[in-house]
């Protein structure tokens, strides 16, 4: 933690979220992460959301690809991760879905 800080240094981040939520309010909400570790970072995240995650790409007008594409979870969760800088916040935007396996003798 930053020893020291105050709300007030969070201040960025928040203005972020105060203004991604006037302009972008119609749009799914997603879990927001404002951290002491990294106090001008806000982190939006999409669980078994890609259609959210999606939207505020567009909406942020990052490019598909500025898109990353992984995996984790031994190859059962897909993560896709974008970031860019709104009213001089780092934003970060991470979606996740389960990866479905096909089952075998089944037709891809």
């Amino acid at each position: 933690m930053n020893e020291g800080l105050t709300l007030d240094g969070l201040a960025v981040a928040l203005r972020a979220l105060r203004l991604l939520a006037v302009d972008f309010g119609h749009l799914s909400a997603p879990c927001v992460d404002v951290s002491t570790h990294f106090p001008n970072r806000l982190a939006l995240s999409f669980h078994d959301d890609l259609a959210g995650f999606e939207a505020w790409r567009d909406a942020l007008s990052i490019v598909p690809d500025a898109v990353t594409h992984s995996t984790q979870n031994d190859g059962r969760t897909r993560v896709l991760k974008a970031t860019a800088d709104f009213a001089g916040a780092a934003l970060k935007l991470t979606g996740f879905a389960e990866i479905i396996p096909t089952p075998v003798g089944s037709a891809a």
